[in-house]
């Protein structure tokens, strides 16, 4: 089993910054595949970025077209775990946000691709 637990999340204004970070504990994989999604009230889980790790080294990174260029996704280099940098924040990004992995190295960008997550934080943006 993996366990995994975001933390970083709050209330910053339009056009600020927050950092989340992805800690994963349990069994570990020196290849894998986590993505951060986001599900605001009333909307489905959505895909926000991924990172692929083989061999422990970042193979590639993929993102939604509505982050592109304002988040980024890296990894916590020693650990099994991720952070997000989120730049230039909107108000449309305020939704609950969460880290999610899974043990087969693809793209993927929905939820039930995925094998396990994190209880979610919340992100909210105000204008």
């Amino acid at each position: 089993q993996v366990q995994l637990v975001e933390s970083g999340g709050g209330l910053v204004q339009a056009g600020g910054s927050l950092r989340l970070s992805c800690a994963a504990s349990g069994r570990t994989f020196s290849s894998y595949a986590m993505g951060w999604f986001r599900q605001a009230p009333g909307k489905e889980r959505e895909f926000v970025v991924g990172i692929k790790v083989i061999n422990w080294s970042v193979h590639s990174t993929y993102y939604a077209d509505s982050v592109k260029g304002r988040f980024t996704i890296s990894k916590d280099n020693g650990k099994t775990g991720v952070y997000l940098q989120m730049n230039s924040l909107k108000p449309e990004d305020t939704a609950v946000y969460y880290c999610a992995a899974r043990a087969t190295v693809t793209a993927a960008t929905i939820p039930n691709d995925y094998d396990y997550w994190g209880q979610g934080t919340q992100v909210t943006v105000s204008s």
